[in-house]
């Protein structure tokens, strides 16, 4: 069986079910759904239900933070479809399928914005938190003990005396700024030479720039603890 084939099946019957609950409900339709099926979902962003959906106003243009096409590369180059063997790329439903087996209470998940504080302040997709990229990357000044402290504490890997147990890790969703963004791709594949198993990686490669031209909701940060 295609495990990944399974999985999305199962995303997109889930957020059907969704779009059957607000039918059934007789709550007044929106005119601009995510798909046919699915109004809207909501999910958990730090200790508030944010529901997400599309930008009813038909008229609504992207937000000018990513309205611009070029920017210089490098560092602005386009990303491949595929990122690294055994990362799966995703797309939008996908992602909100994670976010909803989160807020159902699957711990054993987490999706991530990968971009600097400045970016994130801008808008985020609710229920992600934010792990800079340069908080991965040693280049950059990231420490052994900082990088432990994320392995272990955000994405419940084991260090057994030196070595990562990565069997009870978390499944991480990893987004930046769009297809021209290394954000995401640098957190990656710093992970993956960490040892990081790839299957345990999604990497949703439109970010925010897909999202706001799809004008689905944003959220403000979720504050640190």
């Amino acid at each position: 069986m295609n495990t990944n084939r399974s999985l999305n099946s199962l995303t997109l019957l889930g957020l059907a079910s969704l779009g059957l609950c607000f039918a059934s409900l007789n709550l007044q339709a929106a005119e601009v759904n995510i798909s046919a099926e699915v109004e809207s979902v909501t999910v958990k962003h730090g200790d508030t239900n944010v529901k997400i959906m599309r930008n009813q106003n038909q008229k609504n243009t992207v937000n000018p933070a990513f309205a611009k096409t070029s920017r210089k590369c490098p560092p602005f180059c386009i990303q491949p479809s595929t990122l690294a063997p055994g990362v799966e790329t995703i797309a939008e439903l996908e992602v909100m399928g994670y976010l909803k087996r989160m807020s159902e209470g699957d711990d054993s998940i987490v999706v991530i914005d990968s971009r600097t504080p400045a970016w994130v302040a801008k808008g985020t997709i609710p229920g992600a938190i934010n792990i800079p990229w340069t908080s991965l990357n040693p280049a950059k000044g990231a420490d052994p003990i900082s990088i432990g402290e994320i392995l272990e504490g955000r994405f419940n890997a084991q260090n057994l005396e030196g070595l990562w147990d990565y069997r009870n890790a978390r499944t991480l969703v990893m987004f930046c700024n769009g297809m021209w963004c290394g954000q995401s791709p640098n957190n990656i594949k710093n992970l993956l030479g960490f040892g990081y198993p790839a299957h345990k990686i999604k990497w949703y490669r439109g970010g925010m720039q897909n999202w706001e031209i799809l004008g689905l909701t944003t959220a403000k940060p979720i504050p640190e603890e």
